[in-house]
């Protein structure tokens, strides 16, 4: 049995995230653990909320602390109401020091981890990824799937490749992990220059391998700017669709498997993300 944590800041509770782990520990018969980020540096009122003309700052601010273990509590009850509807083996994580830091040595411990990809943990809206998740995405220890705000179910499975080993990983990796989404059409997309041949980059091996572990699978080779036709090519078919991606480091370069790839799809397309890259 597989193990899968989805992280949550119980103080802006994420259903999105809820329902896509739900659905996945369902279908792959897995142990969901959800990691509520209680971190004691995070509140949801901002340093002004304190300033009022009848109360003084310590009256105020404990005011704001007993509505936030309130929405903290409400938050595990939802999740927990959900996991016992959906008939799931479940467990809840309380960790309460410095949430990166807590949800890092989570990861070391689990085969997939799901966060929405919106997620700041903080009281402030920042933009798409936000410093939380980018920091997350290069120092994790299992693979990670980034899911959008909105639910959609999952109907299509695109693999990225380009040849690079980490591209492989993940591919191997979202395999293993998320076997039970198989039974979904699959393609492998690969971005080529304008004057290269039309073959993948290691054309019979790929095949071979893919012929073990997709046995459906379809090729699509792209030409031209690999950020410019993935961003394309998704936009056209990637509504309902689950993306793998390997390569996501702070300072790592991997061909178009880069950070910015992926930063693109969680910002422009709003679709589930894969991420894998080796150590």
């Amino acid at each position: 049995m597989k193990k899968i944590i989805v992280a949550f800041d119980g103080l802006r509770f994420s259903e999105s995230v809820r329902d896509y782990a739900i659905e996945l520990a369902n279908q792959s018969n897995a142990h969901l653990v959800g990691v509520f980020l209680d971190d004691f540096m995070h509140h949801s009122y901002k340093i002004q909320n304190l300033i009022t003309e009848n109360k003084n700052y310590h009256a105020k601010q404990k005011e704001l602390e007993t509505k936030d273990v309130a929405t903290r509590k409400e938050a595990v009850k939802n999740f927990e109401i959900a996991c016992q509807e959906a008939g799931l083996q479940y467990n809840v994580h309380h960790d309460r020091n410095v949430a990166i830091q807590e949800l890092l040595r989570e990861s070391i411990y689990a085969d997939l981890l799901m966060i929405d990809n919106t997620e700041t943990l903080t009281a402030y809206t920042e933009k798409i990824p936000s410093e939380f998740i980018g920091d997350l995405l290069s120092r994790t220890k299992c693979p990670v799937l980034m899911v959008p705000h909105h639910f959609k179910p999952i109907d299509k499975i695109v693999l990225l490749y380009n040849g690079d080993p980490s591209s492989v990983y993940a591919i191997k990796m979202f395999s293993y992990i998320l076997s039970s989404l198989k039974e979904h059409p699959t393609e492998v997309v690969s971005v080529k220059g304008e004057n290269e041949s039309s073959h993948l980059p290691n054309n019979a091996l790929m095949k071979e391998f893919m012929k073990r572990h997709f046995p459906e699978v379809s090729y699509t080779i792209l030409k031209g700017s690999a950020e410019t036709e993935i961003r394309n090519y998704l936009k056209r078919t990637g509504n309902y669709s689950l993306v793998i991606l390997g390569a996501y480091g702070r300072g790592m370069i991997s061909n178009w498997l880069r950070p910015s790839m992926a930063d693109m799809i969680m910002k422009e397309l709003q679709i589930p993300l894969f991420i894998a890259h080796a150590k």
